[in-house]
């Protein structure tokens, strides 16, 4: 599972979007457990769950950038969050941003980005942090063919690069990028 690229497919509504936030450690199962490598999601302290959270990134379908912060500042914001220094977090969200394409665009807004920068910015902010695994809910949702295209190379690279990536998508071309497709119906996941 290590450095894969995990597609989670199915239609709207199926359980694909809260099946990674409860993953992810943002949402609680209504019953059932959790179990995530050795960690009880569901019976783990808060402390313990913030500790789980250091280790993971999401980027969220609507990209959930600050608008009034630069594409450098709301990347460094996991890292000022996690206590880094100001001159380590700036240049790890620097080296975020380049690895993203994104280098030139420090220091613009979100307003002032495309649909597709702005997406490559919140994939930056999941990376800062050297997350062992990487949670998408529709990256490519919002975008354009080619710009989707561009996301899903991304995405590609950061899993050969090491980190496991589980996506949520019904974008076709995004599942077929994936090293393995599960599919989610009606609340059930099963490998198809």
């Amino acid at each position: 599972m290590q450095g894969e690229l995990i597609a989670i497919v199915g239609a709207s509504g199926s359980g694909k979007s809260t099946l990674l936030n409860i993953l992810a450690g943002l949402d609680r199962p209504s019953a059932g457990g959790v179990w995530v490598g050795q960690r009880d999601l569901l019976n783990i302290t808060e402390q313990s769950l913030v500790q789980y959270r250091r280790h993971i990134g999401f980027v969220f379908q609507s990209f959930g950038l600050m608008p009034l912060l630069s594409a450098q500042e709301n990347v460094e914001l996991p890292l000022h969050i996690i206590g880094v220094s100001w001159r380590e977090r700036r240049r790890r969200a620097q080296e975020a941003l380049a690895s993203v394409g994104l280098g030139p665009r420090a220091r613009h807004r979100p307003y002032e980005l495309s649909g597709g920068e702005q997406q490559r910015v919140s994939i930056a902010r999941a990376l800062v942090t050297g997350p062992e695994v990487v949670f998408a809910d529709e990256p490519t949702g919002e975008l354009d063919t080619t710009t989707a295209r561009s996301i899903i190379d991304i995405l590609r690279r950061i899993s050969a690069e090491g980190t496991t990536v589980i996506v949520a998508t019904h974008d076709l071309s995004l599942a077929a990028a994936a090293d393995r497709q599960l599919e989610m119906s009606d609340g059930l996941l099963k490998e198809p």
